[in-house]
């Protein structure tokens, strides 16, 4: 991450800290929100003190300009634990330098968060998803990242990490294991899953030649966000849970020919009897989040009451 965000961290947590009574100057847990999931801020406790500040009035941050990403910082508690909701993200799609688009994580990490849930919508690679599925992430592949686009590139940040932190832990076992506890208990094992989300920057959808390359991969899920987030929590200590909801499944089936058509030649094999797949827009993620709205939320909190003991704390300061 550029040495040009270093000197405002502190200033960006003393400002938000000001705008918070006292049991919410110090969380422990943050949740980032996907597309279409802003309502998982409703599961918090409605009897304490609860903080909304709009992104554009924190300084440094950046805004989200997404359809679903309603763009606050909600501070309250949930099951009693004091929390970090990030309503809406940024995007490298949206112009952000990474550097920005994670720049809240780190904020994060000087509020005091030592466990991060991360959330997105995501399309499905995998053949045995169906839109509505929920994803527990064990492990990402960052196309971005690979071709050159990761936060920490840059001067490194001692306070948060070291130069060269491990990602291949990056999706904490034990946060998983809650997650499938979680699942149990309300019964929704026949929607949950377990797989490897991948990165892309956007905002364009892939082609079905690049879906074919993600599967190949050993990509269960695709999306435009999360990796980042992850690379900086990991970063500064941060154990990850991340949570995709499959709102879509990803045309990847080679595209039809049309040759023949003109000049009789043979249909290719693999492209006969091959039913037309539908194209993707962000209103059909946004339909199913919101079809899965209500469980997610109770996912959410339910996750919140079996979480496995934070780890030992690491000051960042």
């Amino acid at each position: 991450m550029s040495r040009h965000y270093a000197p405002k961290y502190d200033e960006t947590v003393a400002w938000i800290r000001s705008k918070c009574p006292p049991s919410l100057q110090h969380v422990h847990i943050a949740v980032i929100c996907g597309s279409g999931l802003s309502g998982l801020v409703d599961s918090v406790d409605k009897d304490r003190e609860k903080v909304v500040i709009p992104y554009k009035d924190i300084p440094h941050f950046a805004t989200s300009t997404v359809q679903g990403h309603p763009g606050n910082l909600v501070l309250a508690h949930l099951n009693s634990i004091p929390t970090a909701f990030m309503v809406g993200r940024f995007h490298f799609y949206e112009g952000h330098d990474l550097a920005l688009t994670t720049y809240p994580v780190r904020v994060l990490a000087l509020l005091g968060v030592h466990t991060l849930i991360v959330t997105n919508a995501a399309g499905g690679l995998n053949e045995a998803y169906v839109p509505g599925d929920v994803m527990a992430i064990k492990d990402h592949i960052s196309v971005a990242g690979l071709g050159g686009r990761n936060p920490l590139i840059g001067a490194n940040e001692e306070r948060f990490g070291p130069r060269f932190p491990a990602m291949s832990d990056a999706y904490d076992p034990d946060l998983r294991r809650t997650f499938f506890r979680a699942v149990k208990e309300l019964g929704m094992q026949s929607i949950a899953r377990e797989g490897t989300y991948c990165y892309v920057a956007g905002p364009s959808y892939e082609t079905r030649g690049e879906a074919r390359l993600l599967v190949q991969a050993g990509g269960d899920a695709v999306g435009m966000s999360t990796a980042p987030e992850v690379v900086a929590a990991r970063h500064a200590g941060i154990r990850v849970l991340g949570i995709s909801l499959i709102t879509n499944r990803v045309p990847y089936r080679p595209v039809p020919s049309v040759s023949h058509e003109i000049l009789g030649t043979p249909v290719p094999p693999a492209e006969k009897n091959q039913a037309p797949e539908q194209v993707v827009n962000h209103e059909e993620v946004l339909e199913v989040s919101a079809m899965r709205a209500k469980e997610l939320q109770g996912l959410v909190r339910k996750i919140f009451e079996l979480l496995p003991p934070p780890p030992p704390t690491r000051s960042t300061h």
